[in-house]
């Protein structure tokens, strides 16, 4: 106040004003720079929000700009963001788990990855609940086992078995059959497992299938955010098949989880070792049991198999195995925690005489004393001539009959 005091004694009103005032500060971003920003946004990276905004811009075009500026550039120029309303949080949020690998969250969603350049088709990926890492992720026409076996072997060659996996309730991980009955409990029935609930039964993972979304809520937020910044990647590499993005998907996850990932509350790692006699292709598979044939053969899928190696020990018929087949369609039997490898065979064909086809009948024509002819003569006086004949027959049998009797 002294000092302002004493510049109104001497300069009077006007020495209370700023010295900048009417200038543009230094710092100030640039009538050109913003033309630019606006341009870029409205040809490359239209639907980007403001923070994924400013990191592209600095990634691929140099410009350093803060997400702040970049949303009131936008906002000047008329581009207004629409923004998710939150909704209320009708669930308690969850914590974390300690360490990485105790708990892994997997889901799958179909979207428009690649906007209008190819059909809409589903992302499957699986993340870690302690640190938000994306362990694994494949792009797949529609939702499938083999998405959800391919996620699983790609996070498990990569970091470990993990403890447990959350999923949602699909009859992919789960037996439409899975809840039994008093009687089959006190049987000592056990319930039945789908294909995948069986690989994770074999890698002793626990198996959890959430009834709410929320119970989940780590990998469905993890769907909003690639949903929101995949799409615009994958539009500037110029992807537009489902081939190249698979391709491209490994980069960009490395790169979203470098971004997202947290630190655990434990250093300590909960993932369990994968063993070298373990193999993943082995266990991710389609498993039915058959029963050996005479001739230590086979059929699955309408085709007869034999084992490979003429050196294993044969097995009696009617015993039953399990056939696995693998992601890639290679059939082998498990037996005893081994894997016999199968080979196609053909049965001898017996040479059977040809049957012939039944062509179209003739017509058959009655002969002259067929009964059709000779019951229902059209002519009067032939019919008349025969009845005449078969009554004197008749009366000479009954005349004989009665002088006989006399």
């Amino acid at each position: 106040m002294i000092r302002m005091k004493r510049k109104y004694e001497s300069e009077g009103a006007q020495g209370l004003a700023h010295k900048n005032r009417g200038r543009k500060p230094s710092h100030t971003i640039s009538d050109a720079l913003r033309d630019q920003v606006t341009e870029l946004y409205q040809s490359k990276y239209h639907g980007s929000n403001s923070c994924h905004f400013a990191e592209l811009l600095q990634e691929h075009e140099t410009i350093i700009l803060s997400p702040s500026s970049a949303r009131r550039i936008l906002l000047e120029k008329g581009f207004k963001q629409a923004k998710q309303k939150r909704r209320t949080k009708a669930h308690p949020p969850r914590q974390r788990r300690a360490q990485a690998g105790m708990l892994w969250q997997i889901d799958a969603t179909p979207h428009a990855w690649l906007e209008d350049r190819a059909p809409s088709f589903a992302l499957h990926a699986a993340i870690d609940d302690a640190t938000s890492t994306v362990v694994g992720a494949v792009f797949r026409l529609s939702e499938c086992r083999e998405g959800y076996s391919t996620v699983m072997q790609e996070g498990i060659k990569t970091y470990g078995i993990p403890l447990g996996l959350y999923s949602d309730r699909h009859t992919i991980f789960r037996s439409p059959k899975e809840v039994l009955t008093i009687e089959q409990e006190l049987a000592g029935e056990t319930a039945p497992l789908s294909h995948f609930g069986k690989a994770m039964a074999e890698l002793n993972i626990e198996h959890v299938k959430a009834i709410t979304p929320q119970a989940k809520g780590r990998i469905e937020r993890l769907w909003q955010t690639l949903q929101d910044r995949l799409v615009i990647e994958l539009r500037l590499l110029g992807i537009t098949t489902i081939e190249a993005a698979n391709e491209a998907l490994p980069g960009l996850i490395q790169k979203h989880n470098k971004q997202f990932a947290v630190t655990p509350r434990s250093e300590h790692l909960a993932y369990l070792p994968l063993h070298d006699e373990v193999h993943l292709e082995h266990v991710f598979t389609i498993r039915e049991s058959r029963k050996i044939a005479n001739g230590n053969t086979l059929s699955y899928g309408g085709i007869i198999y034999t084992f490979a190696d003429p050196l294993q020990p044969r097995l009696d018929a009617k015993t039953v195995v399990e056939v696995r087949q693998t992601l890639s369609g290679h059939v082998f039997v498990w037996h005893h925690g081994q894997a016999l490898l199968l080979k196609q065979t053909e049965r001898p064909k017996r040479d059977r005489p040809q049957k012939k086809k039944a062509g179209s009948a003739q017509p058959r024509i009655p002969a002259n004393d067929h009964p059709w002819k000779t019951t229902y003569d059209n002519n009067i006086s032939k019919r008349t001539t025969k009845r005449s004949t078969f009554q004197e027959a008749m009366y000479s049998q009954h005349n004989s009959y009665f002088e006989a009797s006399w």
